[in-house]
């Protein structure tokens, strides 16, 4: 498996902006490939610093891409599947949390660093019918701010950047995360004000 990860990470390399799409697709769809996608984008990022914002756009619209097809398998039996490979109250808590909270139950995993675990909310988003917008709504708004402060990380420390994400991501993504709920809260409590 390491050296088809090798190659992986090579021909993402060498292939640039379409090589990000490609390594995000697979990362965000069949085939886990944890914290590449972010070591690629630092790397190419690192390599050409004035081309950071296509190098962003092409990695979102991949693991977008690949999160619409996860999505689509999960409309199409998704939930036997996960019944499957997944037991206990988690994934009933996860179900719970998509049909109550929808996107932002998918926008919060979007933004945690590796080894959080995401896939698993495609799947179930697609289980509880969350529409194919939504979902790439939340994944581009996630992932493009996670990719966004990755390229932003990279231009100004260079590969250096990986190190400071491995120190600092999950305090960074935790921050995000919180800033996100106090939003949805706050637009929770407008909408119910506005009703009444």
């Amino acid at each position: 498996m390491s050296e088809f990860v090798a190659r992986i990470r090579a021909l993402g390399l060498a292939l640039g902006g379409p090589g990000l799409f490609l390594v995000a697709f697979l990362d965000s769809s069949f085939l886990p490939l944890p914290g590449i996608t972010d070591v690629l984008l630092v790397v190419t990022v690192t390599r050409h610093p004035a081309a950071m914002i296509w190098y962003v756009a092409m990695t979102v619209a991949g693991s977008v891409a690949g999160c619409i097809a996860l999505h689509y398998l999960g409309r199409k039996g998704g939930e036997a599947l996960v019944r499957r490979r997944f037991t206990g109250e988690k994934i009933e808590h996860a179900m719970a949390a998509l049909q109550r909270n929808g996107v932002m139950a998918v926008l919060v995993p979007c933004l945690l660093p590796p080894p959080a675990p995401f896939k698993i909310f495609i799947l179930l988003a697609g289980v509880a019918g969350i529409s194919v917008a939504r979902l790439a709504t939340a994944i581009a708004i996630g992932r493009g701010l996670r990719y966004l402060a990755l390229g932003i990380l990279a231009v100004k420390y260079g590969e250096r950047a990986m190190s400071y994400m491995r120190e600092n991501g999950t305090t960074i993504s935790l921050a995000a995360v919180g800033v996100l709920a106090v939003g949805f809260v706050a637009y929770l409590l407008w909408s119910r004000k506005r009703a009444a």
